[in-house]
């Protein structure tokens, strides 16, 4: 038997082809993941240093010394945020291949080895550094083992209904297809494609794309690196040993679980797109195409809500489900995006590379009104349950806890649509 190629063939830019704009995005994000190291000590240590060798020489005696020792602190902050440049690095690296982005590096002594092109060397702003450091934080939730916690309240019930609806197939080989718009850094599509799924991941930001890419596709082993998701601040911790937590990531080494599970008999296929949700999926080729969408933490990313299930109404087969977790922090609340003549967006130094096509025109439900408009769009809701504790990218001992009380619902397309007029 021939031996079947496991590898994840990286994204797929369902998009013409790619104009300067788009290329900006990209190679700020990747520029991003470079100078995060920089701008980290920058803002978290050098600064602080600054204000600290400011006060009074009795005060700096005091606190240099123990019990406090704060510049050893600061040095130990400096050696975390190292710490995480490795993976933001590694990050950086993988993308000047895998998304096309690298020319020949011509000073270095490492055959093959690919730099940023100069016209794009420093173009990452604060904000876009801001979203690499979130991204790290991130891997934490989606690629720790104690990360686990977070993932199993939001991913159980998807997993429920998507093995229901897999008993459901009758084909021999068949495979359940299923959609995760705003898939992060991954690991639910991860997660469902060793379960044997066709799952296809959809995410617009560059910054998650490019960590998602690297994390499925390059890194070498389990736990290679460790990451501080909690050293960049200093407020709300009990003890410096709080602040200091670190992560092994990622607690599983994709390419040997894939493994393992075609030695099981599970074959499942993962795809990932690069574009903007509510363009893609409400082409043609995607009428019908899914057999379940699952929307964790997405649904309060539209700033129309309709346009959404709309297009997740296309997309499904009749009898298909969409299945939802999540608050509603409605993203575009008390936004007013800028625009163009002809209504298009215009984004700024370092905005946020997730708001899409940013159509006029934007509302927030409550959770109660996001049902009524969901039997109104023509779904059949099968069930709900809210209140929902969700914790997301939580510090379990901090001494400021935020914890979600989420929704979870399932809703499925009628094989015939209802009258609802």
């Amino acid at each position: 038997m021939e031996e079947e190629d496991t590898s994840w063939k990286g994204v797929e830019n369902t998009g013409d082809a790619i104009d300067v704009d788009e290329l900006r995005v990209m190679y700020c994000a990747a520029d991003s993941f470079q100078q995060y190291p920089r701008i980290a000590h920058f803002h978290t240590t050098h600064l602080r240093r600054q204000s600290f060798y400011s006060l009074p020489q009795a005060h700096l005696h005091l606190l240099s010394s123990p019990p406090f020792n704060y510049l050893d602190t600061l040095n130990k902050v400096d050696d975390c945020i190292d710490s995480n440049a490795e993976l933001s690095r590694a990050i950086f690296k993988a993308s000047l291949t895998n998304f096309n982005l690298g020319v020949p590096d011509e000073k270095s002594k490492t055959p093959g080895a690919l730099r940023i092109p100069d016209e794009w060397v420093g173009c990452a702003k604060n904000g876009d550094v801001d979203k690499a450091r979130s991204t790290l934080r991130q891997f934490y939730r989606d690629w720790s083992a104690e990360g686990a916690r977070e993932r199993d309240v939001c991913f159980g019930n998807v997993l429920r209904v998507v093995e229901e609806e897999q008993k459901k197939l009758n084909g021999e080989g068949e495979r359940l297809r299923v959609l995760v718009p705003g898939a992060g850094l991954g690991r639910l599509v991860f997660e469902l494609f060793l379960r044997g799924c066709a799952a296809e991941g959809n995410e617009i930001s560059y910054h998650q794309l490019l960590a998602s890419s690297y994390i499925l596709n390059c890194c070498e082993r389990a736990e290679q690196y460790t990451v501080y998701p909690w050293v960049h601040g200093f407020s709300n911790h009990r003890t410096r040993t709080d602040q200091f937590r670190g992560y092994k990531v990622p607690d599983v080494h994709c390419m040997t679980e894939t493994i393992r599970a075609q030695e099981k008999g599970v074959v499942g296929d993962m795809s990932m797109t690069a574009a903007d949700f509510l363009c893609e999926y409400a082409k043609e080729e995607n009428a019908g195409a899914f057999d379940v969408v699952a929307a964790v933490f997405f649904l309060d990313t539209a700033p129309n809500l309709i346009r959404y299930l709309d297009v997740i109404y296309s997309c499904l087969k009749p009898g298909g489900v969409l299945v939802n977790f999540g608050p509603l922090l409605w993203h575009f609340e008390g936004q007013t995006p800028n625009r163009t003549e002809n209504g298009g967006h215009v984004k700024g130094d370092g905005e946020d590379d997730m708001t899409g096509i940013a159509e006029p025109g934007n509302f927030e439900l409550t959770d109660d009104e996001v049902m009524e408009l969901v039997t109104k769009v023509g779904f059949q809701v099968e069930s709900r349950e809210t209140g929902i504790e969700a914790p997301y990218i939580h510090d379990t001992e901090s001494m400021l806890q935020t914890v979600y009380r989420a929704s979870t619902w399932v809703a499925r397309k009628p094989v015939i649509k209802a009258d609802i007029s």
